[in-house]
């Protein structure tokens, strides 16, 4: 059965990657699993129709059969649960390639969104200069550990994984303000992980929803 999954029919990010159905496009397409998207307006993701499916009415969710999943992170386990090439087959590597996924949800990616917030939702706050450079300095300490654990190789834990899917994921969202450069093993990581082909038909993928908005002036 091919699963669909829902992503923005107009995405704020203007197609670079870091809308979160990105993430799930990359896992589908590193097993090879043909999948289909429905693409939401912002006014359709509050209605009672898409909250069925996701309760905070976000994307992406995951539909497959009676299976209806939300959340990224556990669309990615799922799919890497349930298909060949994403986790070890091995019982303690596969808990470490789960572990590094919760890591870069739970431990890195929050004071990068914190960054985001400070400097576009609160930019105008009188706050906003005075936190701005202690988040920055709490995102340089996640990177840091991140990097001295990284060392020379060319993954988190052995071979590519759905650990790596998901770090990389969130390094990303780190790119534009320059930081991840300071940090000269985790950019050729990322960069990496862009240059393999499931990545790059994912990108494509969801930067031509935007371009072809782009044309036709919605």
């Amino acid at each position: 059965m091919i699963p669909t999954i829902t992503a923005f029919a107009n995405s704020p990010d203007r197609g670079r990657g870091l809308a979160r159905d990105m993430r799930v496009r990359w896992a589908l397409e590193e097993v090879g699993q043909p999948y289909e998207v429905r693409l939401l307006p912002f006014t359709s993701m509050k209605e009672p129709a898409h909250r069925a499916l996701h309760p905070f009415g976000q994307i992406p969710t995951y539909e497959e059969g009676d299976l209806v999943l939300f959340e990224s992170g556990a669309i990615v386990l799922h799919i890497a649960q349930t298909h060949n090439g994403l986790l070890p087959r091995e019982a303690n590597p596969r808990a470490r390639a789960i572990a590094w996924m919760f890591a870069a949800i739970n431990t890195v990616e929050p004071p990068i969104l914190e960054l985001v917030t400070v400097k576009f939702v609160e930019g105008d706050k009188p706050w906003s200069k005075e936190r701005l450079p202690l988040v920055q300095e709490r995102i340089r300490g996640q990177l840091k550990q991140l990097s001295d654990r990284l060392g020379n190789a060319d993954w988190l834990d052995g071979a590519f994984s759905a650990g790596d899917l998901m770090m990389v994921s969130v390094l990303l969202r780190a790119k534009a303000s320059g930081m991840l450069d300071e940090y000269p093993n985790l950019a050729a990581y990322v960069a990496r992980a862009e240059a393999r082909p499931a990545f790059e038909r994912a990108f494509a993928a969801q930067l031509a929803v935007f371009t072809g908005h782009a044309s036709s002036g919605d």
